[in-house]
Formats: structure tokens, sequence, C-alpha cells
């Protein structure tokens, strides 16, 4: 069979010859190998393997995405007459289309995506069952639901009428538990989980099964807390998802359509002088790291937020022809529709003080360790969502807190934000500790 950029490249070249005045055309092939197992014995042992190519064609403008699992001959030619006849009745977009020439990336950084060397089913088992041993271990544990270790690795190729043409692969080793902790009516679950590029940069099993354990077991015996307003200390789990707010509400369509809180804020401060909110793509062995985007440019490392201040939208070519703008390389893209933006390697930069100081002046305060729901409004910033954690007292923490509300408002939160200096790289997206002044914590 050929290679993904010949098949693509030749699929650009039929697209044009069968009336495109520019295409572009992307492939994934992926495989996958997971293992799970529970009290010991393994449950499941999956392997897959697929891939998924995609067409974009443009008549004018006019565009038309199609894909397909068959990459044979008449399959393909059967999908370039279906793509260039949808193009033509397709209502105009006049801010769609691909790269000039002289956009595209012609440099390809090394950025080290690809462990070659992929585990055996034995060596998973082993995986998984060193987790959930170390979890099961922890005294107070009294069931489990389950570990779970995992490989991957996919291989992404694009090229499009422009010239661009080139590909990257990435693979992936992942390790996760839950368990559970008490009886009856007193049970608590938790989890952890690791995960990276390269398997050996993955964190050791059993330190990841005793963290699941160790976290379920102080959850047990919760309080509900007293409605009040108080300092709010997010951990790093948790307080990542507050980063992944800033990138949402800094999306180019967003922006285009006025529908979201931060609409108005190019140029202003929207968090605390000093704090920097990062996207690297270009992070050697970073778990969403790429050389170019889902349009052929080339990847670069931003500031999004630097000091305090909101310097560029997430943004691709499509939404920032519509903001008259240059795209930002944030393009992401699957292969039935056009590409959107969306960051990378995603982080907020860590502070000076500990974790432990950081809450040393809270004489009353509430400690995130999870979040429920989805009650967050990007139009407004309204936020509001279920709670669980401890229950701050004289700067330490003094019991478990579950069936509660945190609640205020994105754009106060993101002014009154404190960060500790425990910043780790253990997902896509990565915050240190936080503190927030003057939320509502909604208990009994």
């Amino acid at each position: 069979m050929p290679a993904p950029l010949e098949i693509l490249t030749d699929l650009v070249a039929s697209a044009r010859k069968g009336g495109a005045d520019a295409a572009d055309a992307v492939m994934f092939k992926s495989a996958h190998l997971g293992l799970r197992q529970r009290l010991g014995k393994p449950e499941m042992l999956e392997r897959s393997e697929s891939q998924d190519l995609g067409l974009r064609v443009f008549v004018g403008k006019r565009q038309a995405s199609v894909s397909s699992t068959d990459p044979s001959p008449k399959a393909l030619a059967e999908l370039v007459e279906r793509a260039v006849a949808m193009a033509r009745l397709a209502p105009e977009d006049i801010y769609c289309g691909i790269a000039e020439a002289d956009a595209i990336a012609r440099k390809f950084p090394e950025l080290d995506l690809n462990d070659l060397s992929e585990p055996s089913p034995e060596s998973l088992e082993a995986r998984a069952r060193e987790t959930e041993e170390a979890a099961r271990a922890v005294p107070g544990i009294t069931n489990s639901e389950g570990a779970e270790a995992t490989w991957s690795r996919s291989e992404i190729a694009i090229a499009a009428s422009n010239g661009f043409a080139s590909s990257y692969a990435r693979s992936g080793h992942g390790v996760s538990v839950s368990v559970i902790a008490g009886e009856g009516a007193g049970m608590e679950t938790d989890y952890d989980y690791a995960s990276s590029v390269h398997g050996k940069d993955l964190e050791a099993a059993a330190l990841v099964g005793r963290r699941a354990g160790e976290r379920t077991v102080r959850r047990l015996n919760p309080r509900k807390a007293e409605t009040a307003k108080v300092p709010v200390v997010f951990e790093p789990r948790v307080a990542a998802s507050l980063v992944s707010h800033i990138a949402g509400a800094i999306v180019g369509p967003s922006i285009a359509r006025k529908a979201s809180f931060l609409k108005d804020s190019m140029g202003k401060q929207i968090l605390s002088s000093g704090l920097n909110v990062i996207d690297d793509p270009l992070k050697p062995r970073g778990l969403r790291s790429r050389p170019f985007d889902g349009e052929g440019i080339a990847a670069r490392r931003w500031a999004l937020v630097e000091d305090g201040i909101l310097k560029t939208w997430l943004l691709d070519l499509a939404s920032a022809r519509q903001l008259g703008l240059v795209t930002t390389g944030h393009a992401a893209r699957g292969t039935s529709g056009p590409p959107g933006p969306s960051a990378t390697n995603l982080y907020l930069e860590a502070g000076a003080l500990t974790p432990e100081a950081l809450m040393a002046d809270i004489k009353s305060g509430f400690y995130v360790t999870s979040l429920m729901g989805h009650g967050i409004n990007m139009v407004t910033g309204d936020y509001s969502r279920g709670a669980a954690g401890f229950w701050i007292e004289s700067g330490k923490l003094a019991y478990p807190v579950s069936e509660v509300t945190v609640a205020g408002n994105l754009k106060d939160m993101f002014l009154k934000m404190t960060p500790a200096n425990d910043l780790e790289f253990k997902m896509a997206v990565n915050a240190p500790t936080l503190r927030i002044e003057g939320m509502t914590v909604a208990g009994r």
C-alpha cells in the first residue's frame, strides 16, 4: 500500500483535476492496545487499528468535506467526485480557504514524539496489576473499580494544493486505577492516573496506585459545609480546568461571534499581574506537541497571557480572516469537517509560594479536589460547579467535605487568582495549586 503522504498528494491532485480550485487532505492512522483488570483478574484485552482520511475541496468560496476509511483507488475516485459535487452546492463562505504557499511550514523541529517500542500484553498486564495492588494495599481500601494500562500510536499526515505535505507520529502510554474505601452508605471512591509519550517517562505504577488509594481513604466521613464566601484553593488536577476555560474563551470563532465573556479583553488585564499562560506545541515529548497545525502552519510557542495581559486569540485561518488577523497556527482537525482552533500543551506558570504557604493565612476556606457538572456560561463567565474536597481551618486541611457548590464569575475569579509553585506537566493542560479569593461555597 502506498505511504499516507503519497495517497494524500495524489488525492489532492485528483481533486484539482476534478474541478476543485484548491484542496487539502488529511489521514490518521492509529493503533491502540489496552488491558483492564479488576481484583487481580484481567477483564479486557483489546487491540484496535484504524485508518481514516478526509478530503476538503474548494470551488470558489464554497467548500465541502468528505471522509472515508477505504483508501482503494476506486473509493478515492468516488470521494473526489462526491466532494466536488457537494462543494458546488454548498453556501458561500468568504473566510474559507487553505493557506497561501508562502505561509506554510517549511522546517519541522524534532520533538521526540514517537516511542518506537510497543509494549507486550504481558507488560501491560504487569503494569495494571502493580497499579491496582498498590492501591488496594492502602489501609481502608475495601474494593476496586479496576485498573487499566494502555499504549497507542497515531500518525497524522496532511497534504494540500499549496504545496504542503508532511506527517508526524505520536505515541502514548497510560495507566489508571479507581478504588473504593468504606462500606455501605459510607463508601467513597477516587482515582489516579499517569500518561506520557514515551514509556520510560511514565510514572511508576506503584506510585499511581498508592496515590489513588490514599486519595480515596482521605475522603471518608465527609461533612457538609455551611454556605459562606471564602477563599477557595484548587488542587492542580482541578486547577487545570480553570486554565482550559481561559483557552475556551479566546478561540477565534467565539470571538468573531461575540460569544465569549473575554470578547472585549484583548490587550487588557484578565489575570493578576505577573501571571503568564503559555501554549507550547514545541515542548519535546509533550502530550499535545506537534511540528505544524492542521492547516500546515508552523507551530510556535505563544504567551497567551503575559503579566496578566491577554496577548492573542487562538486562531485558525478562517477565524483569523474573519477578525482581520493572521492565524496563530492553532488549527486542529478531523476528517469530516473544516479545522477549528485549539490549544496544545497549555499551562499557567508557577508562582513563588508552596501550597502550604498559599493556604497558611486562611482561617476558613475550601480546598477542592474534584469537580462535577458543567455549570459554566462561556458568554457571561458565570461559574457554578458541584465540588468535593477538604475544609481549611487555620491554614490546614481539617476534614473532608462533599455535596457543595462553588460559584463565582470567571472574570472575577481570574483576577483574584494566585498560583503556588507546584506546577507539574502531567496532562495536556496543567496548572499549579490555585487560590481564588471570595468565592461562594454553597452547602447546607
